[in-house]
């Protein structure tokens, strides 16, 4: 019995042991790095052409021009040499609308919409609801109750490799300006002020 009794408390030490040096908590199944907040500076927002085409850059993360019906684009290019985000998991990004007059408007549900774009070359649409090949991540309601990508937990990113640029678009025509305000790489354990 002795010996039963020993090798209970034995497995009980190690399985302790375990359970304190394996990680867990928010960064489980990632590395543990701490949240990569995007320096803005470094984003290039660039004009977009007919046939998702990327056009010239320009000052400022908003649109020049007032989008004149749904579904127009605001282009954002990361640098060629961005991060490595494979030790990220999630990312959280926000934003601010401005109405045709440039009036901020509230975050809501419908306004926005953003994707990452693998490869600017590629198809910058994906599919109708969801992420596709080149759209690794497509979030809607981007600032309202419904969506998530927003929020300090963010979501799932699904990039291995980093992103040529952040594409948002606006859900109705009452969105006239889209300004990029955040882009966070993380694990699930960034906090907002």
């Amino acid at each position: 019995m002795k010996k039963i009794g020993v090798l209970l408390a034995i497995i009980a030490i190690v399985a302790l042991v375990g359970c304190a040096t394996g990680g867990g908590g928010a960064a489980a199944g990632g590395s543990g790095a701490a949240p990569f907040v995007v320096d803005l500076s470094t984003l290039t927002a660039v004009s977009t052409l007919p046939g998702d085409k990327v056009g010239e850059p320009y000052e400022g993360l908003k649109n020049i021009n007032a989008f004149t019906k749904a579904w127009d684009d605001l282009l954002i290019l990361f640098p060629e040499n961005f991060v490595d985000i494979s030790k990220y998991t999630r990312v959280t990004i926000t934003a601010k609308y401005y109405n045709q007059a440039g009036e901020e408007i509230p975050q809501g549900d419908s306004v926005a919409i953003v994707s990452l774009l693998r490869n600017v070359e590629g198809d910058w649409r994906g599919p109708a609801q969801g992420p596709g090949p080149n759209t690794p991540l497509k979030e809607f309601n981007v600032g309202g109750f419904s969506g998530l990508v927003h929020k300090d937990r963010g979501v799932r990113h699904g990039c291995a490799t980093p992103p040529q640029a952040v594409l948002f678009q606006n859900n109705n025509a009452n969105t006239g300006f889209i300004e990029l305000t955040g882009v966070i790489f993380h694990n699930g354990d960034y906090k907002s002020e």
